[in-house]
């Protein structure tokens, strides 16, 4: 599925365009579950909350969970919104009308044709992404149509599918061949053999129902209903779950909460399916994502840990293998499994630190004042004695914010996290400075105020100055002209 899209131009959009100052949208999981989130064509709604820095309360609104465009789907409704019988019904229209044309048994039922058909009559059509059965060919007589599509093709869809690259919907990058293997590799030698690949979409035509489901990662939501979150729980539960792991390489625009929550969803579905003498194992997961959300995927995975290994795409711009200092791919592996079982390759440039008992980075040195490699981005960090702890090597210490920034930070801004205090391991709404800070913004508020009344005051004076100038200007011109005259 897509990333969510960009909830604050959604806000403005429908005429709330007038709170104004720092402000964002955070993800609300309602106390009650028992009322239903309104659907859209991705399934259940996400309830949003659009935030002011110092204001608690705002009104609370249901977008989709899967675009961040409003063009990709435009879903809006107010939390307290009443809709007619006539909306309902034209809304679930819509959403009939935006679900694929072939359902998950119509292309099981394809595929088991089209694999009995002779090598030379397998056609796959390049302009529809579609496999082709004889009835289908006249149709696609004018299109780019490829052949003789092999088993080994079909084993690997990604290999015939064309990348989509719309970043705000359903952006593909397919991970560079080094990645794959490593990854393959690395699976059964840590005795895993089977995997719960979460987030592969287009893929519903390559596979039998019992191996693919159409999923919704940012709801948990199962388009095939029952019967497709019974395919889930069996192939979770199988062999009283050992062997298995569960692999999610999501949008990185995606929110982190609502990624969290699902995930959590699968992981309690896999732990109904373990004894109690089990109950202090865990499903073991590897979430791909970039570095930078360590603290956040942290907060809602304690147990998590981040591997120094860069994951690399080969469709994507920046992030492929081989660039180096802040040119590097961002994107690691964070995962539950004690990262001292897991070998990173030597020949890539990845060594044991014994002190830390896992594998790093070459010039992730180990810092005797941390005790521990703590490079996140590949480079060498340098250790600021003020902050205790160790920075990126363009960061310089600054007194005003009293902690390490690049150099032409702005001070003073808060940039993840909080809106409030700009800490990274809470959100506005548990803030303890809410109430001080309510009062140093109304103190600031007054201060504009009288800033700008002030200034009003100034500009009205001068004004007034500059028209008696003029006026005096003008007599005096008259009073020349006459002279001239005379």
């Amino acid at each position: 599925m897509a990333a969510p899209r960009d909830w604050l131009g959604a806000v403005e959009e429908e005429g709330n365009s007038g709170l104004q100052g720092s402000s964002g949208v955070e993800v609300v999981f309602p106390s009650d579950p028992a009322t239903p989130a309104p659907l859209c064509p991705h399934g259940p709604t996400l309830l949003f909350v659009k935030v002011n820095q110092g204001k608690e309360e705002s009104r609370r609104f249901y977008a989709c969970s899967a675009c961040r465009d409003r063009k990709d789907c435009n879903f809006f409704q107010w939390e307290d919104e009443k809709l007619s019988e006539a909306r309902l019904a034209a809304r679930e229209a819509h959403n009939r009308r935006c679900q694929p044309p072939l359902s998950r048994t119509q292309c099981a039922e394809r595929y088991l044709k089209f694999i009995e058909l002779p090598l030379a009559e397998r056609k796959f059509c390049q302009r529809c992404q579609q496999l082709l059965l004889p009835d289908d060919w006249e149709k696609h007589r004018e299109h780019w149509v490829v052949g003789n599509i092999s088993a080994g093709q079909l084993g690997r869809p990604s290999q015939l599918l064309r990348p989509l690259e719309n970043k705000k919907t359903n952006a593909q990058y397919l991970f560079a061949e080094r990645t794959c293997h490593f990854l393959v590799d690395l699976l059964p030698a840590l005795g895993l053999t089977r995997v719960l690949c979460v987030g592969t979409p287009r893929y519903s035509q390559f596979y039998m129902e019992d191996s693919f489901c159409r999923y919704n990662m940012f709801n948990h939501h199962f388009f095939d209903g029952k019967a497709a979150l019974e395919v889930c729980r069996t192939f979770l539960q199988e062999d009283k779950g050992e062997g298995v792991i569960m692999v999610t390489d999501p949008p990185f625009g995606g929110l982190v909460e609502p990624l969290a929550v699902t995930f959590k969803k699968l992981i309690a579905m896999w732990k109904e399916g373990q004894s109690q003498d089990s109950s202090h194992k865990e499903l073991p997961v590897f979430w791909i994502f970039p570095y930078f959300f360590e603290s956040r995927i942290r907060q809602f995975f304690p147990s998590f840990c981040m591997l120094d290994y860069q994951v690399d795409y080969d469709n994507h711009a920046l992030y492929k293998h081989g660039k180096t200092g802040r040119k590097q791919s961002p994107v690691r592996i964070f995962t539950n499994i004690p990262p001292s079982k897991i070998i990173l390759p030597s020949e890539e440039g990845y060594r044991f630190c014994p002190l830390c008992q896992r594998y790093v980075s070459l010039e992730n040195q180990h810092c005797e004042h941390c005790n521990s490699c703590t490079s996140k981005d590949g480079r060498k960090w340098n250790h600021c004695f003020l902050c205790k702890k160790c920075v990126k090597p363009s960061w310089i210490h600054c007194s005003l914010c009293g902690h390490c920034a690049l150099p032409d930070h702005s001070c003073g801004a808060p940039k993840d996290g909080c809106f409030i205090c700009g800490e990274l391991d809470h959100k506005r709404s548990t803030c303890p400075q809410i109430t001080a800070s309510k009062k140093v913004i109304k103190a600031v508020r007054k201060q504009k105020q009288r800033k700008s009344k002030k200034t009003k005051m100034e500009t009205v004076k001068e004004q007034s100055m500059n028209h008696t100038s003029v006026t005096r200007k003008k007599k005096r011109r008259e009073r020349a002209h006459q002279y001239l005259c005379s």
